[in-house]
């Protein structure tokens, strides 16, 4: 049984690198966010505005031990937040689980951000220079938590088949 967990900051490509390592591995792609949108009914926008930080975050910390506790193998992506809550880092630790951060440069992110401004109601009044400073502060923020990981990926100027490619070679 194996259990890879995904770590890194939004625009990290957990999403992306996620669903083709899974088919790789022929195991099943979970995304943390997308089975907290389908228990609540709402995007996690609307989760945030209607409910709050920290009921969402209890909530994530709640499907996430859920996930783990599953005897199954699967390939899972976090929310780019999720592993600096309610310890939630601890649980990347467990022998099952290989926990892999996707680690970008904070240009790199602004980057892939940029076109998705839209859609991230965080994002949307930044302009570039507030984007690149904003992504470096929670960077700086999240860093201890993103490297209590099991390893490390560089995933800047790489395809999602390279990073692939590279974390299969870590799993072997």
């Amino acid at each position: 049984m194996i259990k890879v967990v995904l770590v890194g900051y939004m625009g990290s490509g957990k999403s992306s690198v996620g669903k083709k390592l899974a088919s790789s591995m022929d195991l099943p792609f979970v995304d943390l966010d997308e089975l907290i949108e389908k228990k609540e009914g709402i995007s996690i926008n609307n989760l945030f505005a209607s409910k709050g930080e920290i009921y969402f975050r209890k909530l994530e910390s709640e499907i996430l031990k859920q996930v783990l506790a599953k005897k199954d193998s699967f390939v899972l992506s976090l929310g780019g937040g999720t592993p600096c809550y309610f310890n939630n880092h601890e649980l990347l630790k467990h022998d099952s689980v290989v926990s892999i951060y996707l680690k970008a440069t904070a240009i790199s992110l602004a980057n892939r951000l940029t076109v998705e401004k839209t859609t991230r109601p965080l994002l949307t009044n930044l302009n570039d220079e507030e984007l690149i400073d904003y992504i470096n502060k929670h960077l700086f923020d999240r860093s201890f938590y993103y490297h209590q990981v099991a390893h490390v990926v560089s995933v800047d100027d790489k395809s999602i088949t390279q990073i692939v490619a590279e974390i299969s070679d870590l799993l072997r």
